[in-house]
């Protein structure tokens, strides 16, 4: 009874949420039934990530009880949860799918300030801590390297965004942008290229919440 009220709980939340799924009989474990995400890789291969399961066995054998707003003892469900799996396999899978090019709200370092010479370093740098202001993952690109070489190395570290900035951009209060995705959007106002990082990002989350 408790195994078929502990999978009908599943089952409920899988159809809820529109989430396609297969019953695998016999696969779950003697403390409870559970549910198991599973991903393919870019060879097509399958593997186990997230799990979450009910459990009504081992609050019994522990003896747990808890005082319930009826001012009685109840005894709780446990819920197992494994949100990645390995971590390190889970990264692994996502690395091997976005092939290091990950998506803005998802890549570890969202934008790259680039300047082109010393002479506007303050500039970048008041761009660089406005970015981060705005809970961005920002980089300020303070190496020696020719622009051409600073460009071309953060294109292959795939990095979303660089913020190129120049005396012209300084003067004017702009940034330069590149976008590893769409190439070249040229040059816009500082407060719309943020914003445009920003919503990305905000997009993307905006469906967790949901």
């Amino acid at each position: 009874e408790q195994w078929e009220l502990a999978e009908g709980g599943l089952r409920k939340v899988l159809e809820k949420l529109a989430i396609p799924y297969e019953v695998h009989e016999g696969e779950g474990t003697f403390y409870g039934p559970k549910i198991d995400f599973k991903v393919l890789d870019a060879l097509d291969r399958e593997w186990q990530t997230a799990t979450v399961q009910l459990d009504f066995q081992l609050p019994q054998r522990f003896g747990l009880s808890y005082i319930g707003p009826d001012g009685r003892e109840h005894e709780p469900i446990m819920i197992h949860r494994a949100i990645f799996g390995s971590y390190e396999r889970f990264m692994a899978l996502l690395t091997e799918h976005y092939g290091g090019a990950f998506p803005t709200w998802l890549a570890p370092e969202q934008v790259v300030v680039v300047p082109i010479s010393d002479e506007v370093m303050d500039y970048a740098r008041r761009v660089y801590e406005q970015a981060l202001a705005r809970d961005l993952r920002a980089v300020l690109d303070t190496s020696d390297e020719t622009l051409g070489k600073k460009i071309r190395n953060w294109t292959v570290r795939k990095v979303p965004y660089q913020f190129v900035v120049g005396r012209r951009e300084a003067e004017s209060g702009q940034v330069a942008v590149r976008n590893y995705f769409d190439g070249d959007l040229g040059a816009m106002p500082l407060e719309e290229a943020l914003a445009r990082v920003e919503q990305e990002v905000a997009a993307r989350l905006s469906r967790f919440k949901e």
